[in-house]
């Protein structure tokens, strides 16, 4: 576990684990990298190294008060990239966390990444006039965003059960408790801005994405509705898209044998492949 500083001084934090080459994995809206850490373990044991990054404002890293929005956040990861000079890698994210790894492929191209995994993504665009129908508009993400100010606590503890159906997923209350606290270690300020954040077009930025990109979203997803998924993938030429039935925004957790066995899968299809190991699916088979 380490820090490191970016170019605006911030310090921001990052798990670095194993040996190999390497997976990095970016979070959803809120959460940081400890919500990685059964998937990093899994990657390790398979002969990979396994990277995961704090946002700013959230986990371990600094709390700068800005540096919220898609260009920051992108030069971010890319300068963690830079730091720790890595090469074929597989980029991993989840919800807003792809909006980010968008802006990154933006802004510094593809030099470093072998492939990327996007699970759950934020909509192409949320600007009112360019959005699609499912996604959210911006008065109702300042009705959102009011709730959050006003008792975020509250807000958590109502969701929960959207973000993991833990009656049919067979979730904990501890892992829903633990991704609360996650949540509640962020810097509000952060929460709110990144919220923000994803309200921003970026159709012509996924064009333009050049290397193989795996799409898996779930159809119960109430966060980012699963027809963004859709879209998405559509709108990226080398893509592959896996929808998952009865899957929630929270499948990184609640899918976590299908998902890794699918990153997996991919990770071998694709150039470059970096594991070696045998998935638990496969191990069943």
């Amino acid at each position: 576990m380490s820090h490191f500083d970016t170019s605006d001084r911030t310090r921001l934090f990052y798990r670095d684990q194993g040996n190999g080459q390497p997976i990095v994995f970016v979070a959803s809206w809120a959460l940081d990298s400890r919500a990685w850490g059964p998937h990093m373990q899994y990657f390790n044991a398979l002969g990979c190294r396994c990277i995961a990054i704090d946002r700013r404002g959230h986990g371990r890293s600094d709390d700068p008060g800005q540096g919220y929005h898609y260009d920051r956040l992108a030069d971010d990861l890319a300068e963690l990239l830079d730091h720790l000079n890595l090469r074929e890698v597989t980029l991993v994210a989840h919800s807003m966390g792809t909006g980010e790894c968008t802006r990154y492929l933006a802004r510094h191209g593809s030099g470093r990444i072998a492939r990327v995994v996007y699970i759950a993504p934020v909509a192409a665009s949320y600007l009112d006039g360019s959005r699609d129908a499912c996604s959210m508009d911006s008065a109702t993400a300042e009705l959102v965003l009011a709730d959050i100010r006003r008792d975020l606590p509250k807000w958590l503890a109502d969701n929960a059960d959207g973000f993991f159906l833990p009656a049919e997923t067979g979730t904990s209350l501890e892992i829903i408790r633990h991704t609360i606290d996650m949540v509640l270690d962020a810097s509000l300020h952060a929460l709110t801005e990144c919220f923000r954040a994803r309200f921003v077009d970026q159709r012509d930025e996924l064009r333009a994405i050049d290397v193989p990109v795996l799409v898996v979203h779930g159809d119960r997803d109430v966060s980012e509705p699963v027809q963004q998924g859709r879209t998405l993938a559509a709108l990226v030429s080398r893509s592959r898209y896996l929808e998952y039935a009865g899957a929630p925004h929270g499948l990184y957790h609640t899918h976590f044998e299908q998902i890794v066995a699918d990153m997996l899968a991919f990770m071998r299809e694709t150039p470059s492949a970096v594991c070696t190991g045998t998935s638990h699916r496969q191990a069943a088979a």
